[in-house]
């Protein structure tokens, strides 16, 4: 690859513009997940706490929408979906402590709070070790500040706006969640697990409480992670979105 001079680039620059350009993309969500934190009856203040602590975005928009659902009686429910959703970062920072890890325990709390889907694809994706940890610190900074700007705006947004339902956006945060989900879907694994959950969700929202479809459909990915159904057997791990 070449740069505007006409030089090849190096890996640390390609790893370096790949991480910006992928940090900036995943942080236009957070306008989205401001807007419907609030929806969601959040104040201001609590979705940029939620933002700054929890920053993963898949968990972020399980909460709020359990929490559109069926209000304040579903936060037991709406935290065991987030957190359900939020354990995939546990192994990804499995596969992230080689790369990055073991430079002090300030160095290692940072990079525990930068391990989430951007940063971990984009790591992985590169092909050496200087690399690797240019594009995790570049896209989990890049992600991160600009989550958390975009939130506090997508929360003033919301905040004017009032009565956020009469907009549509108490539905959605199932469209932006699937916006998230929906350029993973690239092998049979992640396929027959969205479908499998999206079945069962479906089926079990008539029937429920607000939020246990949600924590029925991730423990169906909990399953077939733990089995490896339909995946590559001794296939090393790919990182992939907040």
């Amino acid at each position: 690859m070449t740069g505007r001079s006409g030089r090849a680039s190096t890996p640390v620059q390609v790893a370096t513009r790949q991480g910006i350009a992928v940090g900036i993309a995943t942080a236009a969500y957070g306008v989205s997940f401001g807007a419907l934190a609030v929806a969601a009856g959040l104040d201001i203040w609590q979705t940029c706490v939620l933002s700054l602590l929890m920053f993963t975005g898949g968990s972020q928009f399980a909460l709020v929408g359990v929490l559109a659902t069926g209000g304040v009686s579903a936060g037991p429910a709406a935290i065991t979906s987030a957190i359900l959703l939020g354990s995939r970062n546990a192994a990804y920072g499995m596969r992230m402590k080689p790369i990055v890890g073991g430079n002090g325990w300030m160095r290692d709390i940072a990079a525990a709070w930068l391990t989430i889907d951007e940063s971990t694809a984009v790591a992985l994706a590169q092909k050496d070790l200087a690399a690797r940890r240019r594009g995790f610190w570049v896209t989990g900074l890049v992600v991160f500040i600009g989550w958390n700007l975009t939130t506090v705006l997508g929360a003033l947004i919301g905040d004017l706006l009032g009565d956020t339902r009469a907009y549509g956006l108490d539905a959605a945060a199932a469209a932006a969640f699937l916006g998230l989900l929906w350029p993973r879907l690239r092998s049979r694994q992640t396929i027959a697990v969205a479908s499998a959950a999206a079945v069962l969700a479906a089926a079990l929202t008539p029937v429920v409480a607000p939020g246990v479809p949600v924590i029925a459909a991730a423990l169906v990915a909990v399953v077939f992670g733990a089995t490896n159904w339909l995946g590559v057997r001794g296939a090393s791990p790919r990182g992939n979105t907040s």
